[in-house]
């Protein structure tokens, strides 16, 4: 299992956070610049997995809301990830 998985999207987005600080730092060698963008590109595809998957909940919890029905919980099958490009 990825180290992501054992993160909230709050924990991701705030490591996320650091990484972005210390990189605009200017103060860092090429291979941990590339280290902290090579985690970084990670943590972005994660949180961008958990707010696609919110957004299928929320979406799928609206339909009926919106045709003045109750809203209820509708299964639905988590999207296949995309494949890496490298």
């Amino acid at each position: 299992m990825s180290e992501e998985g054992h993160l909230t999207f709050e924990q991701a987005l705030a490591e996320l956070e650091q990484l972005v600080q210390e990189m605009e730092s200017g103060n860092l060698e090429l291979e941990r610049a590339l280290q902290l963008f090579e985690r970084g590109m990670q943590l972005v595809r994660y949180c961008n997995e958990q707010l696609d998957t919110a957004e299928l909940r929320v979406r799928q919890l609206t339909p009926d809301a919106v045709s003045g029905g109750e809203p209820g919980l509708t299964p639905f099958e988590l999207p296949e990830p995309p494949e890496e490009p490298w």
